[in-house]
This record gives structure tokens, sequence and C-alpha cells, in this order.
């Protein structure tokens, strides 16, 4: 029978990750808006490329009212590096747009004041945007306690047993939001990504030299 995943697994994985990496804090990247920009860049595209394609747009834009202001091509093309450029920018000027239309200015700072469902709920429904870039706004900008799950969150989670090996990311956002505590979700975001690339990896996972192999349900002597 598969083991119910629990917060005292939860803090056992994050105790050896925490040994094994460090304990990573938490401080503010950019503000809301900046990382939603970020983060509609990094989707379907490498780090390298996401932070290619934002740095251009700091060097081509005065403010985001700015990027707001300017038309698709424009965009488009200055952010090519980070791949689906026509897309991203479709993307990135209608939610731009919207939240200047939904609140008056372009600021997204009343967030924190919110309770994180209602919070998240506002976020997803800007164009583009699901519940991994909604978490990484609320999370990396404002220190909100959400979880953002990733490639690299999804699979470790499964092979340790927290949630369903059939889960999609939409049920990892929902299942793991419930078992990592509030106060720890940065900390688990950063370390069990750390992991994924480091040691267990998608294709050849490092199952002898995981320090998470005695509570590893996918552990293979």
């Amino acid at each position: 029978m598969n083991e119910t995943p629990t917060k005292k697994k939860v803090i056992q994985i994050l105790d050896i990750l925490g040994e094994e990496y460090g304990i990573p804090e938490w401080q503010p990247r950019y503000d809301p808006v900046s990382v939603l920009v970020q983060t509609i860049l990094s989707q379907n595209t490498s780090d390298t490329n996401s932070r290619g394609a934002f740095q251009a747009l700091l060097a081509s834009f005065d403010n985001w009212e700015g990027l707001a202001d300017a038309d698709i091509d424009t965009i488009a093309h200055c952010i090519r590096c980070g791949g689906l450029g026509r897309v991203k920018a479709q993307r990135i000027k209608q939610s731009l747009k919207e939240i200047v239309q939904r609140r008056g200015q372009l600021k997204l700072d009343f967030l924190s004041q919110l309770i994180l469902p209602d919070a998240q709920a506002w976020l997803q429904k800007l164009p583009g945007v699901g519940p991994k870039t909604a978490c990484c706004v609320l999370l990396f900008s404002l220190g909100m306690p959400a979880l953002p799950v990733d490639t690299h969150i999804l699979r470790v989670t499964k092979r340790l047993g927290l949630i369903n090996a059939e889960a999609s990311l939409h049920d990892a956002h929902k299942s793991l939001g419930e078992v990592v505590p509030s106060g720890d979700i940065y900390q688990f975001h950063i370390l069990v990504i750390e992991h994924g690339r480091k040691i267990c990896q998608a294709r050849r996972p490092n199952c002898r030299d995981c320090v998470l192999k005695r509570v590893c349900m996918s552990y293979i002597l």
C-alpha cells in the first residue's frame, strides 16, 4: 500500500535536504508585476533563455507601463531569445492591460492583503496565468505561502511518495499545499528543485548517493 503523505515526512525531508544543501532564506526578487512578467517568460524554456529575455525587456523599456503600451511585434522581437516570442508577448501585454483595467494602476502589491486562495484566484484570471505562475508571484515577490510546483518538484515528490504517482501539476499544487507547512514553503521549493537537478534527475536518478533514500518509496538497492 502506498504511504499517505504526511507533514511529518515533509519535515523529515526538509531537515535532510537542509543539512545537505543549506537552509535558503527568502528575499524578495522583484516587485509582483516584475515577477509576473519574468514567470510568463520562463514558461516552456530554460532559465538561461528566460533570464536573457527578461533582461532584454528591462533594457528596452523604462517601466512596465511602457511595455503594456508597446505593440506585440516589438515585444516579441525583444524577447525572441526566450522562445515562443509572439505567444508570450501577447500574454504579457494582455495581462498588464488587464491589471490596469481591474485595478486602475499597474501594481499588484494589494495581493498581500488578501487571503491566499483569493490572491491566487485573482491572478489566475489573467491571460496565461495558471497555478504555478500565480504561486511564483505570491511567493517570490510577497513572501506568501504559495508553493509553485515545477517539473522537478512534481517528479521528486512523486518518487518520494508525497503525492500520487498519477498526479497532474494541478493536482500536485493542491496536494502539496496541504502537507507542506506554510512556514516552510520557500525552503521546500528551493531545496526540492536543487535535489531534483543534482541527484533525482528525470532519466538517471543517482539513487546510490541520494540522502533521501531511507525515506524514498522509489529507492532501489
